[in-house]
Order: structure tokens, then C-alpha cells, then sequence
């Protein structure tokens, strides 16, 4: 028997569908929030469990390790479950690690406690874009996909920041404890406001050979190009605070209003690129990569100079926040473009793109630290920069790469 899909809303954006959005919004800054705990609290939870930095920091480099390697095959396992039920699951899980994680008694049941919520991450990103997704028009894509990803750069910009101060005033424990409480409102919000999705037969066997999207060569060449961009993003990223203490400059207070400032950026971006992200795809992808390659060719010269002054701070510092607008405002962008690619099977589609995402973020964190220990900071910003170029002269030259709906 084939499940009918429900209606598509006939307004684009009434209260109830805002209030939809904003609770996926929450589910992602809480997923990032404590996905990213680990960067804040790592010296507090070294000392707690008696290990060194060094074992601490591994934390964040196996987390995308397991959502990489999980991701497609949880995506097919839940091909027949309705849209909210998958979405559940994932947040169950991620309340549950961290409940985990704040008893943990010592680091391997930490460890343990990072991977369940590892285990599902991929799967929560392949659903959670295509649910907003199927809450608007075809149109407006974009728009509910940018929409989510806030819930993403407010775990940089607010997430991260408060469980760090947490982690230091009241102890790693409490912070993580905190994190708990947010999930477990985050997933009971989700159960409420959110329609069951069930999907048709035939959404149900696209989703379940999504083997085939090796055939689909725009896909593919999207999650190439996402991968490669998104490794030549994290080579740098990685080490962003000592890109700001040692290339530009900054230091103390000022170091956390710039961190700041990128986030901010990111948001306004994301926001300014909504409604172009739906008309011209292609045109906002290449435009954000652009920016991109211009950030970390100038951030990479001022770390060949060696030089500080006002003039070093004030061209740094517009790095950054270009930097910051751009990467933050291309990952909506980009997803929304996969869901287009393989309208049959976003979810899909979304897995692999986020699969891809993941290997990236892995692949630019180790990269990074190598050239930072080998080469030093101005090979490792040209890194980012050439991988970035790469990424943006194969967008521009594909044609018919980014399918646009109106």
C-alpha cells in the first residue's frame, strides 16, 4: 500500500511552520553545541579524568570519524520510518550521551558516551533539512534549509562560548549536565510540534537504493567539491585562535570578540544569502567560495610578512569576518543544492553530502595539525586557500551543477 504524503502548506510561511523551523534550529545548536563541548571544557576534563590534552582532543577527530563511517548505512536501515520518528531517534540519542558523558566515571566512558551521539549525527543532518524541506514550498527550499543551519552558527557564536564559561565557573559535569536538559526539551518540542512524515513506497525504495547515487554525477561532483572545500575550510579553521594571536595580532579579550565576530558574520551572512540561495544557487555557492579563497590568500600573506601593526589588525580582522560569512553562509547553500540535485531522495542525497562534510572535517583537522608541526602557519593557510580554489574553479566550470526552482 502506498503512503499518501501529506499537502504541501499553500503559504510559505505561516506561524506553525516557523515554530517547526525554529525547533529543528534548536535541534542542530544543541547537536553542534555538544558535539563542540569537548573544545571549551578540554583542560577541565583532562584534569578530571587524569588524561593528557593530547587524549582529550582526539575526542573531536573521532567524533567525525564514526558520523562519517555510520551515516549511509543508518540512512538506509531507517528508509521506511516516518521523517519524525528517524529525527527522534537521533535525539534520544544525543540526550542520552549526554547524560553519559556528564556521569562518565572516566575517560573510555566518555569516550563511549561521544560515540552514541556520534553514531546518529550524520543521520540527524540527513533528515533534519529535508523535514524543513518538506514543511515548505519547493520554492523556499533554501530559505527553511538557511533557517535550521542559525540553530548551527548560534552553537558557535552562543553554544560554545556558555558551556565553556560553564565548564570553567561550575565544572565540565555541570555543563554537559545543562546540555542534557536543553536536549531532552529539544527532543519532547520535537515530538509535539512536528507532523509523523511518513514517506510512499517510493520514497521508501529511493531511499533504500541510494547506492545508485554513484551513477548521479552532479551529486557526486557536489559532494566532491564539498569535501574538498570543506577539508581546505578545517586545515584553517582548526587552528583559527592561533591564526589570530600569531598572524594578526590579537590576543586576550579582544582574540574572543573577533571569534565573536566571525559567528556574527556567519548569521548575517547565512540571513542576507537566503533568498539568493533559492533564485541563483550557483552564482551564491561560487560567490561564498570566492570570498573564501580572497580570505585565506590575504590571511596567508600577512602570515608570510611577520609584521603587526594597526594596518595588519584592521586587514586581519576584515579577514576573518569575510571568512566567517562565507563558510558559515555556503553549508545551507550547498545542502539545499544536493536535496535539488536528487529530488526523488533527498534524504538520501543528504547523507551522502553530510558523509561527505564529516570526511572533510577530519581530513582538514589532521592536515592541519601536520602542517602546522611541519610547515607553519603560512603553508597551512595557502593550504586552505589552494583546496578552496580548487573547490571554486570546479563549481564554476560545471555546468548545470546547482538545479534552481522557482
Amino acid at each position: 500500500m502506498t503512503i499518501v504524503k501529506p499537502v504541501m502548506p499553500t503559504r510559505a510561511w505561516t506561524p506553525r511552520i516557523a515554530l517547526q523551523l525554529a525547533v529543528l534550529a534548536a535541534a542542530a545548536f544543541v547537536y553542534v553545541t555538544a558535539e563542540m563541548v569537548p573544545v571549551g571544557a578540554l583542560p577541565a576534563i583532562a584534569s578530571d579524568l587524569r588524561v593528557s590534552e593530547a587524549v582529550v582532543g582526539t575526542l573531536l577527530a573521532s567524533y567525525a570519524l564514526v558520523a562519517a563511517i555510520a551515516t549511509m548505512p543508518l540512512v538506509r536501515l531507517t528508509a521506511s520510518w516516518p521523517r519524525r520518528r528517524t529525527l527522534m531517534v537521533t535525539l534520544v540519542c544525543l540526550t542520552a550521551s549526554q547524560l553519559i558523558s556528564a556521569l562518565a566515571p572516566n575517560f573510555a566512558v566518555l569516550a563511549g558516551g561521544r560515540v552514541l551521539c556520534a553514531l546518529t549525527h550524520g543521520l540527524m543532518w540527513s533528515v533534519i533539512a529535508p523535514i524543513g524541506a518538506r514543511l515548505v514550498p519547493a520554492t523556499h527550499t533554501g530559505r527553511a534549509t538557511t533557517a535550521i543551519y542559525a540553530g548551527t552558527t548560534l552553537a558557535l557564536v552562543v553554544g560554545n562560548p556558555v558551556t565553556a564559561a560553564m565548564s570553567e565557573l561550575w565544572g565540565w559535569r555541570q555543563a554537559v549536565a545543562v546540555v542534557t536538559v536543553a536536549a531532552a526539551a529539544v527532543t519532547t518540542a520535537a515530538w509535539i510540534s512536528l507532523p509523523p512524515m511518513p514517506l510512499s513506497d517510493d520514497e521508501v525504495d529511493a531511499v533504500r537504493a541510494h547506492g545508485r547515487h554513484h551513477r548521479h554525477r552532479g551529486l557526486m561532483t557536489l559532494s566532491a567539491l564539498t569535501l574538498i572545500g570543506v577539508t581546505g575550510h578545517f586545515i584553517s579553521y582548526t587552528f583559527i585562535v592561533v591564526i589570530i594571536r600569531d598572524v594578526i595580532g590579537v590576543r586576550g579579550p579582544h582574540l574572543a570578540w573577533l571569534l565573536a565576530g566571525f559567528g556574527i558574520a556567519g548569521l548575517t551572512a547565512m540571513a542576507l544569502m537566503a533568498r539568493p540561495s533559492d533564485r541563483r544557487p550557483k552564482a551564491s555557492v561560487v560567490g561564498c567560495l570566492a570570498a573564501l579563497v580572497t580570505a585565506f590568500a590575504v590571511l596567508a600573506a600577512l602570515a608570510g610578512a611577520h609584521t603587526w601593526g594597526v594596518a595588519t589588525i584592521a586587514v586581519g580582522a576584515a579577514a576573518i569576518i569575510v571568512w566567517g560569512a562565507a563558510s558559515t553562509a555556503m553549508a545551507p547553500i550547498l545542502q539545499a543544492a544536493v536535496m535539488r540535485s536528487a529530488p526523488d531522495d533527498p534524504d538520501g542525497a543528504s547523507g551522502l553530502y553530510v558523509t561527505a562534510f564529516q570526511i572533510g572535517i577530519m581530513a582538514g583537522s589532521l592536515l592541519g595539525g601536520l602542517c602546522y608541526e611541519q610547515a607553519g602557519l603560512p603553508t597551512m593557510i595557502g593550504a586552505s586557500a589552494v583546496l578552496v580554489a580548487v573547490a571554486l574553479a570546479g563549481a564554476a566550470a560545471t555546468r548545470g551543477l546547482v538545479a534552481t526552482t522557482r
